[in-house]
């Protein structure tokens, strides 16, 4: 294999590609109830559910050093990196300092850090394109180019049964916490081009804002034939019923399902829902 695909452990694309693809993960990590957390094999979400909902604190998440992307590097091989959007994490510069590193010490092989602009759901298609253009032999500058150009246009949505962990990590505001909060209405929110959160509707209940994010999928037309990414925080059944919404109003060429990894799960927390195509 001529390629290398790493992601930081917000690309949910684990159980979608194996090392056997060419795909592995540096693992942030996650403290939480005085405890550390490596988002690794080792996860295991119900543990960190459990955490995150008998502490008064909000969950911190730290990225891995550079060091930890270096080791993944092989001569040799091209070598692509997928990170957290670079407006909610600081994974995308030090994955940046490692290729810096790499070149200072003499490392000729070709590497691109993509910012994803996007999370979870987001990076495992990034990752799916990635590997789907790779290992059908296109240069490294072809696919630089295809899945840069694919990341200006990737749609993301979200919804969440709880925002709190948003609001204390500042990924959100308090007083849109608050209001969802207060009048428990769900927050249906989006990635911008930038990569940063925005509202895009509200709904009284889950089942209402998940059927306004397929409405909005519906009045964009720029969806058919494309691939669909559900992700999930614990609620396979919720995931489920998402893609079958999906299916009698839209037209996608492809449609998966994938769990949340640990640091996903901070932010999505029990319930929530993470689309990207």
């Amino acid at each position: 294999m001529t390629y290398k695909i790493i992601g930081d452990s917000c690309t949910d694309a684990t159980t979608l590609l194996l090392p056997s693809d060419g795909f592995v993960q540096v693992p942030l990590s996650i403290h939480v109830g005085g405890k550390v957390i490596v988002d690794d094999e080792s996860f295991h979400q119900q543990t960190l559910l459990d955490l995150m909902a008998g502490s008064r604190e909000s969950p911190r998440t730290a990225c891995p050093a550079p060091s930890q992307y270096l080791e993944q590097f092989e001569e040799g091989k091209d070598t692509y990196i997928v990170t957290l959007s670079a407006a909610l994490s600081g994974s995308y510069n030090v994955a940046m300092q490692a290729r810096a590193i790499y070149r200072e010490e003499g490392g000729r092989g070709n590497v691109h850090v993509f910012n994803s602009r996007s999370a979870s759901a987001g990076q495992a298609q990034i990752a799916l394109l990635i590997h789907q253009l790779a290992s059908a032999g296109e240069s490294f500058q072809w696919v630089v180019e295809t899945v840069e150009a694919y990341i200006s246009r990737m749609h993301t949505m979200f919804v969440l049964e709880n925002l709190d962990n948003l609001r204390k990590n500042g990924r959100m505001t308090r007083v849109q916490s608050l209001v969802t909060g207060t009048l428990r209405v769900k927050l249906l929110m989006g990635g911008t081009r930038e990569g940063e959160i925005e509202k895009l509707g509200q709904g009284l209940s889950m089942r209402q804002t998940l059927a306004k994010m397929v409405g909005r999928i519906v009045e964009q037309a720029d969806h058919v034939g494309r691939r669909l990414v559900i992700a999930h925080c614990n609620c396979r059944e919720r995931a489920e019923q998402v893609r079958d919404m999906v299916r009698q109003r839209c037209d996608f060429g492809e449609i998966l399902i994938v769990p949340t990894g640990g640091i996903s799960t901070v932010y999505a927390s029990d319930g929530g829902i993470v689309i990207a195509y």
